[in-house]
């Protein structure tokens, strides 16, 4: 961890705000044993929630928490009626996760509020902790940010974890929903008018062009395949090798030939992240592998060609071994652009004259992107990464000059959308 930067002269934020970010992340990320270990829906996540609306209520909010269990902290507006500037992000974690992912967000918004909470202003703004944003724990990530906008499917509360506990046992064990709210269908709470996410860059885009911060413009298409390969079973001595009919070698030629497809557009990108094979022995020929890959482009077409192209690699890599195999689509999000005005708003309070020249796109997927895919006027605010961009690692870091910087300018930002600027979003 990098030392404490103070406050420049004039700047409405407390001197102590960037060393309070940098011990409150320090605080979440011990949760789970530190590396951080916080899945979604689990009680490791609670704890996290119930840190952040503690330092809610001591900045003076109000806090309050929704069916899904989003954490809302509020700063009450002159128009309380009007429609709501929020900022935010989440608090769970991949295994083994850094500091600075999502938690940056929700801990450095909740600065900005605070901050923003000393002018005069006519809509409330919110900072707010979404749940379950990673996903690795029920198959699909956003949960909290889905169930505001009403796009929870039809049945997901009885889908299971690997252990065979399901999304709706997970929220009973944490007290949720709240009594007296419904979570099914959900969509039942306001949304909010505009959102902005704070989020480190999760890259080296920032850094490759020395910036501390970057305007996100557009978060890319992906998609979450499922392949599974089946062969013969066989005794790894009996068998020739050329009478083998071995699924975990059709299985490896599929990761290496996905690599190589990837890698043929500058566009797209490939990561096969899981590998299970189906009653492993040292001795045994496997029949049954599945295979988990994540795909990304920058366009729903370009997603829609490259998740074809795996298809095809899968039937020739498994064709030549004598194997077949299946294929299912696990999770799909289309491309999201943010809000032209919100990022102007952002750029404006940069000190940058136009979002373009610190624009940035994001290859990783945010709860903003679902927000904007719900006609919410979304932004985004990148923090340059440490580390050569590394995240969803222990080792995921961010500089406290580029934190103080970016508290100030969403703090900036909030303020123009809560009380000027709001014309030009249009609502």
């Amino acid at each position: 961890m990098s030392g404490r930067c103070c406050s420049l002269p004039g700047d409405p934020q407390p001197p102590t705000a960037v060393g309070r970010v940098l011990d409150r992340l320090e605080t979440l990320f011990s949760i789970g044993g530190g590396p951080a270990n916080r899945p979604g829906l689990s009680p490791a996540e609670q704890r996290a929630h119930d840190l952040a609306a503690g330092w809610m209520a001591e900045a003076g909010l109000e806090v309050a928490v929704d069916a899904a269990g989003n954490l809302v902290g509020r700063a009450r507006g002159r128009s309380p009626e009007l429609p709501e500037v929020w900022t935010g992000s989440h608090l769970d974690t991949v295994p083994n996760g850094g500091r600075f992912d999502g938690a940056l967000g929700v801990v450095g918004g909740l600065e900005a509020v605070t901050a923003a909470h000393l002018r005069p202003r006519a809509r409330t703004i919110a900072v707010v902790a979404f749940r379950d944003e990673e996903g690795w724990r029920f198959g699909q990530g956003y949960f909290g940010s889905r169930a505001l906008c009403g796009r929870l499917r039809p049945g997901e509360l009885d889908v299971c974890d690997a252990s065979g506990t399901s999304i709706r046992r997970a929220l009973a064990s944490l007290g949720l929903p709240p009594p007296g709210l419904r979570l099914v269908g959900s969509g039942t709470q306001p949304l909010p008018g505009a959102f902005i996410e704070l989020h480190i860059e999760q890259g080296t885009s920032l850094a490759d062009r020395g910036l501390a911060l970057g305007v996100v413009g557009e978060v890319v298409a992906m998609a979450g395949l499922t392949i599974r390969f089946s062969g013969e079973r066989a005794h790894a001595g009996g068998t020739a090798m050329a009478q083998r009919r071995d699924a975990l070698v059709a299985a490896a030629r599929f990761v290496l030939g996905a690599h190589s497809l990837a890698r043929s557009d500058a566009g797209w990108r490939a990561t096969t992240g899981e590998l299970t094979v189906h009653s492993p022995a040292g001795n045994v020929i496997a029949d049954n592998v599945t295979v988990g890959v994540d795909a990304r482009a920058r366009s729903d077409e370009s997603l829609g060609r490259l998740v074809s192209g795996l298809r095809e690699v899968a039937d020739a890599s498994a064709g030549q071994g004598g194997c077949t195999w299946e294929a299912s689509l696990a999770w799909q999000e289309p491309a999201a652009r943010m809000s032209p005005p919100v990022s102007r708003a952002l750029a404006a309070a940069a000190g940058q004259p136009a979002a373009g020249s610190i624009g940035a796109t994001s290859w990783a997927g945010h709860d903003a992107a679902i927000l904007a895919a719900a006609g919410i006027p979304a932004g985004m605010l990148f923090v340059r990464a440490g580390r050569a961009g590394v995240s969803h690692s222990p080792y995921e870091t961010a500089d406290a000059k580029d934190i103080s910087v970016a508290i100030k300018t969403l703090g900036r930002a909030l303020t123009e959308l809560a009380d000027g600027g709001w014309a030009e979003i249009g609502v």
